[in-house]
């Protein structure tokens, strides 16, 4: 038994906070495996004499053409985690062992309870393990204190400027939000609205239309590669996943030094930066990027296309 709480806690929990302070949704699922499973655990167990770390996520191992390791996407598609992972490089994955991923997820609870484990029909969790009881937004202002950079400020509309409410902190927002905005005044077409932009230095909450979350292009930094480094991937089968728990959108991916730009033909909502774009080439796992900033420009163009016919 290993103690890396505190490790945990300077790689994992203080980005969590760091990139929420600074106006951007991290995941730190992936930052755990990326900073903590695949790198101080599996360092640890390769020193040892161990040959891999073994966890329960489902996706596959296989062997490419080129005999060196590749992951894809697991048998059970409805319970497929690669996007988890997909922060990994190939040499982290030749250490790597995820039996679970050839597997559908009601045969792993019935061999689970044939062997007697109380976990059998435990329900499946999406909340972050570090904030128990799923308050982010209350944890973040707990734990943030003085480091949050307001705790107070305006919500506007993104299109008129003018100020619909307060908030008491950027921190209990993210992109694509619509719950919780507590906003005296309707939308002049009644419908709801969402959070379209954050800006934690002055604590403005810009608001607007569903419209107005569709995105088409992105930019990542830090890449990370599962193998070698692609110039362009641009093909039927080319994918990014934006979410964890997210569709696949079809996309032509051009890398640029230490980053890289996505054009996305199939549109995108409510993508905040922050969080990982994982590329897939059908389901093999190619890579992954943070994303930095989005553009809704072409998005916004057909929609207003659509509107005026």
């Amino acid at each position: 038994m290993w103690d890396l709480s505190d490790r945990f806690h300077e790689d994992v929990v203080e980005d969590f906070m760091d990139e929420y302070a600074a106006g951007r949704t991290p995941n730190p699922c992936l930052r755990c495996n990326e900073k903590i499973k695949f790198a101080a655990v599996l360092d640890r167990g390769l020193a040892l004499g161990f040959d891999a770390v073994a966890t329960g996520h489902y996706a596959q191992l296989r062997t490419g053409a080129d005999g060196l390791i590749e992951m894809h996407r697991a048998v059970d598609m409805g319970k497929d985690q690669s996007y988890v992972p997909g922060v990994l490089t190939r040499d982290q994955l030749a250490h790597s062992l995820f039996p679970l991923g050839d597997t559908a997820k009601p045969a792993v609870r019935l061999e689970a309870a044939d062997r007697g484990l109380l976990v059998a029909d435990k329900p499946d969790s999406h909340d972050i393990c570090f904030v128990a009881d799923g308050d982010n937004a209350g944890w973040l202002k707990e734990k943030l204190g003085e480091r949050n950079p307001n705790t107070s400020g305006d919500i506007v509309d993104s299109a008129t400027g003018e100020v619909l409410g307060q908030h008491e902190g950027t921190v209990a927002f993210t992109i694509g939000q619509r719950r919780g905005l507590r906003l005296g005044v309707p939308a002049a077409d009644g419908k709801p609205r969402f959070v379209l932009d954050i800006e934690p230095v002055s604590g403005t909450v810009k608001v607007g239309p569903r419209e107005g979350l569709k995105i088409d292009r992105i930019t990542g930094i830090k890449p990370r590669w599962c193998g070698t480094v692609p110039s362009v991937l641009d093909g039927p089968d080319v994918t990014v996943q934006l979410r964890a728990h997210g569709g696949e959108h079809r996309a032509i991916v051009r890398v640029d030094g230490e980053g890289l730009e996505i054009e996305l033909l199939d549109p995108a909502e409510g993508i905040a930066p922050g969080r990982a774009a994982v590329i897939y080439d059908a389901t093999r796992v190619v890579g992954s990027a943070t994303i930095s900033a989005t553009d809704r420009s072409r998005a916004l163009a057909q929609n207003l296309t659509r509107a005026r016919t």
